[in-house]
């Protein structure tokens, strides 16, 4: 609690720094009325303060307005700038338009790339296999390559049976 307050004390409640029970001794500077600059005025609040406000200002008699200058002449638009002016939302469209396009074909030139890859290795696949396979079987200098032969024969009885089998090399 800010203050203590009982029933039995005759005194109210300090509450300091409060205008209407403690007024300040400190009396704020005045500016004189030619200090004010225009706009600004002396005002006189309902609760009966005086301060500073902005004020609109009265018109002391009606006077003549003063004549409009003439207004320039209409100069007409240069050709580059109707040309400018047409081009740059085409030019804005058409990029538009692009991105666009990439977006939606951008899958497809994935898809594109990765058949042109797979499309590569065949190729290296099929023109490397032959000269790999001439040079791993070696004749031996005895003409014709030997060719070996593996005949195997396995038996089973049963599900879980003992396998048996022969292998014939030739």
């Amino acid at each position: 609690m800010p203050y203590e307050h009982t029933s039995a004390s005759t005194t109210p409640p300090a509450r300091y720094g409060d205008p209407v029970l403690f007024p300040t001794a400190v009396q704020q500077p005045v500016m004189m009325p030619a200090e004010l600059p225009p706009g600004v005025a002396m005002v006189t609040l309902p609760n009966g303060y005086r301060t500073l406000a902005y004020t609109q200002p009265q018109p002391l008699a009606y006077t003549q307005p003063q004549p409009l200058a003439p207004a320039p002449a209409a100069q007409p638009i240069p050709a580059w700038a109707k040309t400018t002016a047409l081009l740059a939302p085409t030019v804005g469209g058409g990029i538009a338009a692009a991105g666009f396009g990439i977006s939606y074909a951008a899958p497809g030139l994935i898809a594109m790339t990765d058949a042109l890859w797979a499309a590569i290795a065949l190729i290296a696949a099929s023109t490397l296999a032959p000269l790999l396979l001439r040079t791993t079987r070696g004749t031996g200098g005895r003409g014709a390559a030997s060719v070996q032969h593996v005949t195997q024969n396995i038996s089973a009885s049963g599900m879980f049976g003992r396998a048996t089998g022969t292998l014939n090399n030739r």
